[in-house]
Parts: structure tokens; C-alpha cells; sequence
């Protein structure tokens, strides 16, 4: 029970005694309200009545009703105070949520940013090989063809040898009307070709 309560107990206690004190001055003289005169019998009895009510009120709040206000009292304040304790520890868990979550993302940020290099990287090598392969293939057709060609000049070249002596032994005959012996012819024509090469 708080002082606070027992402070007010005590002033209801002391209430008739504060009433009863004017009263008895009032007593002697023959003035003053008929209830306060303690000269007859039955303001006495009156006043012991009050005396027993006032402390069968006291007993019943000091022993039944004030430890239940106190109770429940205590009770309140013992549900608040484990309400706060509750939304303190969801508050850290909170916390400890976001900071987790914080540090996920960023860590999948950071896993994202190397997956994407990494596949930049391979990618990069990847072009690079089949560019390489492109390049030998097309080095190996441009071979195969300068062979080609090369082979290709060659024989065209024997056929207009052959084509050019055939050609200067006609009109040598047409213009001499004389037969021109064949060796002469082509070393001749060899001659010109060999200067134009």
C-alpha cells in the first residue's frame, strides 16, 4: 500500500476528531446545531457508531480494496514495462534484420558486378579465339589461293608460250612465206616474256 493511500486513511480518521473538537467548545453553550450537542445521550452513541464505521471502512480498505487497486496497479505496470522489453527486442531484431539484409545485397551486388565481369572476360576470350581461328582459316585460303593463282599464272604462262610461238611462227610465215624453225621462234618469244616478268 503507497503512503499516498495511507495518507488519505489517516486524514478520514482524523476527520470526527477535527468535527468533535468545535463541537465540545459548542457543548457548554446553549448554541449551535442540535446534532453537535454532547450533553444528550444519543449524539454520544452517534459519535461511537461513526467511530466503529470510520475503522470497519479503514480495515476494509487497507486489507480488501486498496491491495487490489495496488494489485492491479502493479500488474499495469508490470505489463508496460514487459511491453517495452517486447518492442525493444523487436526493435534489435529489426535492426538485425536490415543490417542482414544491407549486407546481402550488397553482397549480391558485389557477386553480380564479378559474374558479369567474369562472363565479359570470357566472352572477350572467346571472340579472340575464334577471331585467331578466323584469321589462320583466312590466312590458309589466302595461301591455298596465292597457290592457286600462282599455279594458275604459271600455266597460263606456259599456254601463251605456246601460243605466242604458234602465233609468231604463222605470221613470220605469212610475212616471209618461209617456214621459221621452231627453237628460234621460242627463244625469242621466251626472251619477250622474260623481259615482261
Amino acid at each position: 500500500m503507497t503512503r499516498l493511500m495511507r495518507a488519505g486513511i489517516a486524514a478520514l480518521m482524523l476527520a470526527p476528531a477535527l468535527v468533535l473538537a468545535p463541537a465540545g467548545a459548542w457543548a457548554g453553550e446553549g448554541e449551535g446545531m442540535p446534532q453537535l450537542n454532547f450533553a444528550n445521550s444519543l449524539t454520544g452513541s452517534q459519535v461511537v457508531w461513526l467511530a466503529i464505521i470510520f475503522a470497519i471502512f479503514y480495515v476494509l480498505l487497507s486489507r480488501v480494496a486498496l491491495p487490489q487497486v495496488a494489485a492491479v496497479l502493479e500488474h499495469r505496470s508490470a505489463t508496460i514495462a514487459g511491453d517495452l522489453d517486447a518492442a525493444r527486442g523487436a526493435k534489435e531484431q529489426a535492426d538485425l534484420a536490415v543490417q542482414e539484409l544491407t549486407l546481402a545485397t550488397r553482397k549480391a551486388h558485389a557477386d553480380a558486378q564479378a559474374a558479369i565481369a567474369a562472363a565479359v572476360a570470357e566472352a572477350k576470350a572467346e571472340a579472340a579465339r575464334h577471331a585467331a581461328q578466323l584469321n589462320q582459316a583466312l590466312e590458309a585460303q589466302l595461301a591455298a589461293a596465292e597457290q592457286q593463282i600462282s599455279a594458275a599464272r604459271g600455266t597460263a604462262m606456259a599456254a601463251l608460250r605456246d601460243v605466242a610461238t604458234e602465233t609468231a611462227s604463222a605470221m613470220v610465215q605469212r610475212l616471209a612465206s618461209v617456214a621459221a624453225p621452231r627453237e628460234a621462234v621460242d627463244r625469242a618469244v621466251g626472251a619477250v616474256l622474260a623481259g615482261r616478268g
